[in-house]
């Protein structure tokens, strides 16, 4: 800037201008009559010889107008709205670095022109680091409450090689000393979301301390979620309590009683009561029994794959077939390389097996596999059994040798 502007709005549209800011913004200064405390930026001769201003984002509310539409032609599709549970997929193997707020992408970008030019390091002060750390655990926060020690190190690669400014002088890598610090921000915005009542970090509340509040001794039975595992313990849907969801899974109980269960509602209130569902069962740890007398529904095919979705956040069909037909060759090169009884019954599907379909060789597989772990196939037909903490995935197997043949 050559010449001083006249006014505050004329510093603002230099400052767009030059940031290449498409938002609104207001101005706040460090004045020294108020222990350089922020203060609004209403007149420019308010300022000191050398100020230093903030920019403020302005944040314009726009309404929203809502607008129905007939969406009971897609109820019993695989298209699944989940509106209870907060998170839609999982962690990205290559982690995108969030947009942090306007000033400190501001002093980023500077710092990486000069390493570019300098190969210098950029100074990071207190209040940075804290606004990078906080942005980065919020970040990882909306993927999993618990990230692993190598998705730390995955988001703290990432950061340096998006800011190179930002590399630490004296390390090898150059992001250790970050990922340190991430883990320690990353408890405390747990502790945030503790406060705020989030479900899936409450149900740790008080067990990681000397005197757990159970009693139980400090770090006993710590509950996150396993692999996969995207929506472990999700918040209730906004503006529901837990007796509102339990009047909904009694109406889910009266609908499977009928001969003819109504689908679309069958799936609008499984979707409704997924938070009460996985509360019961990361919580209370009910039998099958148990689960299969409150939840009948989560036993039918099509619900099982919703609830892998709602969980996993993938397609169990999709998925399932895929794994299979990759893994098929190695499979027939077990169930042929197999001696003993075992290999004998093996040896007997191989000699049915007549075509080289796609179809027939996964039918073998799906017939060969419950003999190598040690299954009657005899005494069920089922294809695959997959007991998980939520709900038990029993798939019969003449269901899937016609969804297989349809979904060829």
């Amino acid at each position: 800037m050559t010449t001083r502007p006249d006014t505050p709005e004329d510093l603002i549209d230099w400052l767009k201008g030059t940031l290449q800011a498409s938002y609104s913004f207001n101005l706040q200064y460090q004045d020294p009559e108020f222990n350089n405390e922020l203060c609004n930026l209403t007149d420019l001769s308010e300022l000191p010889e050398k100020p230093t201003i903030k920019i403020i984002p302005v944040i314009e509310l726009v309404p929203v107008h809502e607008t129905c539409s007939d969406t009971s032609s897609q109820a019993d599709t695989d298209i699944l709205s989940i509106s209870s549970s907060d998170r839609s997929s999982q962690s990205p193997d290559v982690f995108e670095i969030p947009k942090f707020p306007v000033d400190v992408e501001y002093r980023l970008r500077q710092g990486n022109l000069l390493y570019l030019r300098d190969a210098t390091y950029l100074k990071v002060t207190k209040e940075l680091k804290h606004e990078i750390l906080e942005k980065l655990a919020e970040t990882m926060y909306a993927y999993k409450a618990y990230p692993t020690n190598e998705e730390f190190e995955t988001v703290a690669k990432a950061l340096v090689q998006t800011h190179p400014c930002l590399k630490e002088t004296g390390s090898p890598s150059g992001w250790v000393g970050w990922k340190n610090s991430l883990k320690f921000k990353m408890g405390n915005y747990r502790t945030k979301m503790r406060q705020c009542g989030r479900l899936d970090v409450t149900v740790n509340g008080g067990k990681r301390g000397r005197h757990s509040t159970s009693g139980d001794p400090p770090n006993k039975d710590i509950k996150k979620p396993r692999k996969g595992e995207i929506n472990f313990l999700p918040d209730f849907p906004e503006g529901k309590e837990e007796h509102n969801l339990e009047e909904a899974r009694q109406v889910l109980v009266n609908e499977m009683m009928k001969k003819k269960p109504n689908g679309s509602l069958v799936n609008k209130e499984m979707d409704m009561t997924f938070a009460l569902r996985r509360k019961e069962v990361v919580q209370d740890k009910p039998a099958i029994s148990q689960m299969v007398h409150s939840w009948p529904a989560l036993f039918t095919e099509s619900q099982v794959y919703y609830e892998f979705s709602r969980v996993v956040g993938k397609n169990l069909r999709e998925n399932f077939f895929d794994a299979l037909d990759r893994f098929s060759p190695s499979l027939m090169d077990l169930f042929k390389n197999k001696r003993g009884l075992t290999g004998q019954v093996l040896a007997e599907l191989l000699r049915h097996t007549k075509t080289t379909e796609p179809t027939d060789i996964e039918c073998l597989c799906l017939r060969g596999l419950p003999v190598v772990l040690g299954d009657d196939p005899s005494s069920s037909k089922h294809a695959l059994m997959q007991l998980t903490r939520t709900h038990t995935f029993k798939l019969q197997w003449d269901s899937f040798v016609l969804m297989k043949k349809a979904h060829s």
